[in-house]
């Protein structure tokens, strides 16, 4: 996995984080959803960057 891939998912599981919260502050339940789609969007992007560099290796 890049460094280039890392910074994107962190950034993006960050921001996923701020809209579920945002939406927890506010009684969105949509937004709310939406950042836990996008937390759950980062982490299987980053399961399938560590596949990948898992099949690098051999």
């Amino acid at each position: 996995m890049g460094l280039g891939d890392k910074i994107e998912n962190a950034a993006e599981k960050a921001g996923g984080k701020g809209k579920e919260a945002a939406g927890k502050a506010t009684g969105d339940k949509s937004l709310q959803a939406e950042g836990q789609a996008d937390q759950t969007k980062s982490d299987l992007k980053q399961a399938g960057e560590k596949v990948k560099d898992a099949f690098k290796k051999d």
